[in-house]
């Protein structure tokens, strides 16, 4: 009797819609519906403070977006050299990726921001004001240290998730591409990394979402995110619930539909990759 194989799908971002899902009364569905149902409920019966929350909220999601996209692009490069030094059979190189990895890891998020933002900045203090460099640093702007603490935090998840996808393609690729004359750069970037990424996607995916979910620790910089207007809102307002109720639903209808985005792409991967 042939065994079925299954795939456990855990991340802490919104689960990734999979096909069996397109149905109308899929849970994707029916989550996106319902967010969107209940913020339109909310601000016709009650456009005093549910729309006027909602209309001050804008400059936040562009914010927000600003420092995920930013974020995630410095992880992925942090976590594609991580990921080549943690398979590296140079002792040095894996040594150094192992142990950012076991660092950063080992260190919550918010504390990494409030070191970078806070502590970091005293190591600077005493570097003279004789180029933009060092001014730059001594002052660094709270979106910069944000982008950096998030990026060098999620570089080290990805550099697992580069790691195991590379070491899931067959060794015998590496040995068909070596007898094909490629060197080990060619070999890696030409023919391992192209046929990994269909397997690193849903992962990266997750990371992507979770991120941007993580992102609402920035406001704790002044940042002017999603969750940081909502508390400029409510400090004015006294409306905590309310404020925080749209702050949910619009975090949740962000997460959802980039969920969907991240699946339609995997979709579409895969699709290619069986033509």
């Amino acid at each position: 009797m042939a065994e079925k194989q299954v795939v456990i799908d855990v991340g802490d971002g919104a689960a990734l819609p999979r096909r069996h899902d397109r149905g109308l009364f899929s849970a994707w569905w029916i989550s996106l519906i319902g967010a969107l149902g209940i913020i339109a409920y909310l601000c016709i019966s009650r456009p005093d403070p549910y729309w006027r929350v909602l209309k001050f909220l804008p400059d936040g999601i562009v914010v927000t977006f600003q420092v995920t996209i930013l974020s995630i692009l410095l992880a992925l490069v942090l976590g594609l050299f991580t990921g080549l030094g943690r398979i590296s059979k140079n002792r040095v190189i894996n040594l150094i990726a192992s142990t950012y990895v076991e660092v950063v890891r080992g260190i919550p998020l918010l504390v990494q921001l409030f070191y970078i933002y806070f502590a970091l900045g005293q190591v600077f203090a005493n570097l003279p004001d004789s180029n933009a460099l060092f001014i730059f640093l001594k002052n660094m702007p709270p979106l910069v240290a944000a982008v950096i603490a998030m990026g060098i935090c999620y570089g080290a998840y990805m550099g697992e998730v580069f790691r195991a996808g590379i070491q899931s393609i067959d060794h015998g690729q590496t040995e068909a591409a070596r007898s094909l004359g490629f060197n080990r750069a060619q070999t890696m970037f030409y023919v391992i990394l192209p046929q990994a990424w269909r397997t690193i996607l849903p992962p990266v995916g997750n990371e992507f979402i979770a991120l941007l979910k993580d992102s609402s620790l920035v406001s704790i910089l002044a940042v002017s995110d999603i969750l940081r207007r909502g508390r400029e809102f409510a400090s004015v307002t006294f409306n905590y619930f309310e404020t925080y109720t749209m702050v949910a639903l619009v975090y949740l209808v962000i997460t959802l539909l980039l969920s969907k985005i991240v699946s339609t792409m995997e979709e579409r991967l895969n699709y290619y990759e069986r033509r």
